[in-house]
This record gives structure tokens, sequence and C-alpha cells, in this order.
């Protein structure tokens, strides 16, 4: 296996690197100080002069409008936006938009592609995905209380979900719903469904606040009350009782985004770090990197986010090569979460008190990427399916809970 970048990933991430440079770069101190709100009409030209590079929406085909690029150049793409804030939205790779054009570009039919991918692609709307409950712990995806009921034609759905991201501002969510309670199999009892986030009934609750940052836009954790909103069965998106197939589908490749985004957020964590040590002064003609402490900090960081990338890329060419591969990608989700938190750690002991303003993005990706050991699974349940993974090849026969 050999991941090293082929000539043409290459001139992209080189192409990505100066756009982000000129165009994305100067917005990054905007949201900081001043939130979403300050920079979201800027954003809308960034993304029309993004769509000029040929790099917008890349895990797209290139006859809907995308980049076409495959799953392991999308990681190492993906990495390279990952570096700045803004990145990936500016070049319309961003969760949760990427899941759910993933998801309808599999599943929709042709009618759900034209009213909802197309738009999704181009950049014309934004979408959000409802699966998650205050009430039930989200390590176990078979307990939810949202239903979805045939009345006539129609499906009315009732429930209440949170940390919807982007919900605020999003034309229409992907919302998990269960459909037959009494189904034998507990992952054939859901299904989802395309909601008009104006329909009657979908009301934004709020937007969540997550480290003392309520957020607003792209940038928001919604919570949604379902109050009896009624869609068409054409509104299905896949088979009826197929939404945790079609979830897992979509979570697969999403851990993939996600872990190449934080190795971005490593790689330039890192490099603030080794900057900061090289110039900052002790004492004059004493620079913080002298100190063995110090050095000893940037050696670990470049030695996990070295390793992280390798286990990122293989497993998105497994996935290429073979479909999914489920220990792999559990794998990768807490190992480079938990590396990314100790790297961002690092990174703001290096810069002291100047590491918790907002002087520099590390206080945001602190707060906000403490998440990553939680969204998608938190660490113990993906431990958990490894650990169970191995056992049962050494003869451990575990009984089944229902849960992930």
């Amino acid at each position: 296996m050999d991941f090293s970048p082929s000539e043409r990933v290459v001139a992209l991430r080189e192409l990505a690197r100066k756009f982000l440079a000129t165009q994305v770069a100067p917005l990054e101190p905007v949201v900081h100080t001043q939130g979403w709100a300050a920079v979201q009409e800027r954003l809308v030209v960034v993304r029309e002069r993004a769509k000029e590079t040929g790099l917008f929406a890349p895990h797209m085909p290139e006859e809907l409008g995308g980049g076409g690029l495959t799953l392991l150049e999308q990681a190492q793409l993906s990495e390279e936006l990952g570096g700045n804030l803004l990145g990936h939205y500016a070049f319309n790779f961003a969760a949760p938009d990427v899941g759910n054009m993933e998801l309808l570009h599999a599943f929709g039919s042709p009618e759900q592609k034209e009213q909802w991918l197309k738009p999704l692609v181009a950049g014309e709307s934004r979408s959000t995905f409802l699966m998650t409950e205050p009430e039930h712990a989200g390590s176990n995806p078979v307990w939810m209380s949202t239903t979805a009921k045939r009345d006539g034609e129609d499906w009315v759905i009732r429930g209440h979900k949170w940390f919807a991201t982007g919900a605020d501002g999003a034309q229409f969510a992907v919302v998990m719903a269960v459909t037959d309670p009494e189904a034998d199999h507990p992952y054939a009892r859901a299904s989802m469904f395309l909601v008009p986030t104006d329909a009657e009934g979908f009301a934004l609750v709020r937007n969540i606040s997550v480290m003392g940052h309520s957020g607003s836009g792209w940038a928001s954790h919604g919570e949604v009350m379902l109050h009896g909103v009624k869609v068409p069965n054409d509104n299905l998106l896949g088979p009826a009782g197929g939404g945790f197939m079609l979830a897992q589908t979509r979570l697969g490749p999403g851990r993939i985004h996600h872990a190449t985004r934080w190795i971005g957020v490593c790689q330039r964590a890192i490099d603030m770090m080794c900057r900061y040590a090289a110039e900052r002064e002790l004492a004059p003609g004493k620079p913080l990197g002298t100190r063995q402490t110090v050095q000893e900090w940037i050696a670990e960081s470049r030695a996990e986010v070295e390793a992280a990338r390798l286990l990122v890329l293989q497993t998105a060419w497994k996935i290429e090569q073979h479909g999914e591969y489920r220990e792999d990608v559990s794998l990768i989700k807490f190992h480079v979460a938990g590396v990314l938190q100790r790297i961002l750690d690092r990174a703001i002991q290096v810069h002291g008190a100047l590491g918790m303003t907002d002087d520099t993005p590390l206080a945001y990706w602190y707060a906000h990427e403490r998440a990553s050991r939680i969204y998608d699974g938190p660490d113990e349940v993906h431990k958990r399916v490894v650990a169970r993974s191995m056992l049962k090849r050494y003869g451990l026969k575990l009984r089944s809970t229902g849960k992930s």
C-alpha cells in the first residue's frame, strides 16, 4: 500500500492551500471574535469563487457538479482543508451536508436527487441531520422515541431531537424516526425521511450553547421539535425500515471525513507550536524551544499525527478496495479523536496565556473539538466494537445487547 499523494492530489492540495490563504484565512479571526453571522454573507462570495477551482463538493461525481475525487483522494485533500476553521465549508465539504449528499446520492430516488441533492451540491441550500434525542443515550441508537406513522399517503412525524448541526438556516432535514416498533430485528424499526424545515410543525427550539458558544447558521447545533410534521411517502429516503442501514452507510465515510479534518487541525496546531517555540523567548537569547519538555511535546505530537494519518489513509484504502471495514472505522474514530485532544492541549500549553485567547484558533478548537470523542459514537462504544471483534477471532462468544 502506497499512500503517497498522486501528482493530481499534490496539485489539488496546492490549489486549495493558495485559495485558503487568500480567500478564507482573512475570515478566520472574524469568526473567533464575532461569530458565524459576521462572515456568513462574505462566505457566499467565497464559495462561488471556490467553484472555479473544480474542488467544490469534491466527494460528489463530476456529472453532479462535484470534484469526482475518490475516498482516498478526499482524505488527502480534507487534511489540507482542516487546517482552517472554514476550509471544509468553503468547499462544500462540511458536515452535515457532506453526509446527507452521500446518502441522497446512494439511496435517493431520481425525484429526490433533483429536488434535494442538486441544490445541496451546488451550495444553494443547506441541510441538517436529526437522529440524536436528549431523552435517550446516543450510544444506543435503537432506543428512540421519535415516530413516523402512516396517514393515508403521508407520514406524520412526532419527536424531539437535538445536536442537529446547522439546523439554523437549513432548508431541509434528514430525520430518523421509528416506523415499525414491533419489528423483530431492532435495526429494522426506523426509517429516514426528508423533511422541509419550513413544514408545519417543524420547530427550531434553540441553538444549544456548547462550551459557552451557542453559534448561529451552519456553526450551530440545534434543538428541534417535530409537532406532527406531515410529509408525503415520496419523502421516505431509502426503504422503510432501512434507517439504521442508511445511518451506518453515512457514518462510515463520515468518520473518514472527520478524522482527516482532525489531522488537518493537528498539523496546524503543530506548526503553530513549533513556530511559537522557535520565536518566543523566555529570556534574551533563550527561545522556548530550547526547553526539553517543549521538545518532547513537539516530538510526541509529530509521532502521533504521522501514525494517525497512516491509519486513516489505510482505512480509506480498505473501504475503496473491499467495502466497509467497521472495525477499522471504529479504530480511527477513537484514536484520532484522542490524538487531536492531546495535540491541542500541548499547543495551548506551549502558547501559555496566548493559547487561551481568541487571538489564535487553538482555544476555539479546544472547546469545540472536545465533542469529537462523543459525536458519531463515543470513544467507549468504538473501543467496544474493536475489542469484541478481535475477541471473537479468539473464540470468545459475546452476547449481543442490541447496542452498536
